[in-house]
């Protein structure tokens, strides 16, 4: 499902193996696993029941849930240090966005609150990433 990439340009993390409880870690290329989380975020999306209380939910997270990898790959196609900055906080702003849709998801749709949960934890990881690149960025 996943695939290793290897890129100067590109900034890998390290992700528990979640089929493994976390036993083993596997090295993966961020620019993967902010598209893996849309798809994730569009598939959860699509699960949802349609009403007026969703529709605005699903449209929201849909476009915070998915700008994340697209917003990485504008980073990584960044002009300078300064546009890679600002990419990176719009990555993290957007992940941290994320993680406030799921809750109100979660709270509309009781029965969608474990697999929110899991996406929320995601999207955090993903916030969690985003502020050490930005810190390890002012650094230099």
């Amino acid at each position: 499902m996943f695939y290793e990439r290897k890129n100067e340009s590109n900034v890998s993390i390290i992700m528990m193996n979640a089929e493994n409880n976390g036993a083993s870690n596997r090295q993966y290329d961020l620019e993967e696993r902010t598209a893996l989380f849309g798809e994730k975020i569009l598939e959860f999306d699509q699960s949802i029941s349609q009403n007026p209380i969703n529709s605005p939910l699903i449209s929201q997270i849909v476009r915070s849930g998915t700008s994340i990898g697209a917003n990485y790959m504008e980073a990584d196609a960044a002009e300078s240090k300064k546009d890679f900055k600002h990419k990176i906080s719009i990555c993290r702003k957007e992940s941290k966005e994320t993680k406030h849709w799921l809750r109100m998801i979660a709270k509309a749709n009781p029965e969608k609150a474990k697999e929110s949960r899991m996406l929320w934890r995601e999207a955090h990881e993903l916030t969690l990433i985003f502020s050490a690149i930005l810190r390890a960025k002012k650094k230099h």
